[in-house]
């Protein structure tokens, strides 16, 4: 009775192990058969890939990504979540952590374009990707006018 047992067990196996080899035989056929067919008509291939592929998606920046790129890490110039309208933080103050993506920052609230305050506040949200520049900003018109005059003189 065992040693039946055992047959039975090892029958299945063997036949669960040739029906996964030809299914990996009936792949590579398949595949090589498409790659052929693809050689002969390499621009329907080509087509169709392009229509197939997403264009990947542009990772958005927190606020510490968009002011490393401004002169002193963004201190005067106004910045915003994409979603707010009319409203935006004039950067004062900017504890930056060592990575140089992470810390907090400290700003005037301006209510289109106009201080809302006076006092610098903490400003919430500035790890999440969703921060822009305003360019038209306090910070970008002192700067022109700074370039006027080195120009001037």
């Amino acid at each position: 009775m065992a040693i039946l047992a055992n047959r039975v067990a090892l029958e299945r196996t063997l036949g669960l192990f040739k029906q996964s080899f030809n299914l990996l035989i009936s792949r590579n056929i398949t595949a090589s058969a498409t790659s052929s067919s693809s050689s002969t008509a390499p621009a329907a291939a080509s087509a169709a890939a392009s229509t197939s592929k997403k264009p990947k998606r542009k990772k958005k920046k927190n606020l510490f990504e968009v002011a490393q790129f401004l002169p002193n890490w963004g201190l005067g110039y106004q910045m915003a979540k994409t979603h707010w309208t009319g409203v935006s933080y004039q950067i004062t103050k900017i504890n930056l952590y060592k990575d140089g993506r992470h810390g907090k920052a400290w700003g005037i609230v301006h209510k289109e374009g106009v201080p809302a305050a006076d006092v610098p506040k903490k400003i919430s949200g500035v790890h999440k990707r969703c921060w822009r520049y305003i360019p038209n900003s306090k910070g970008t018109e002192e700067t022109k006018v700074k370039a006027a005059e080195v120009q001037a003189a």
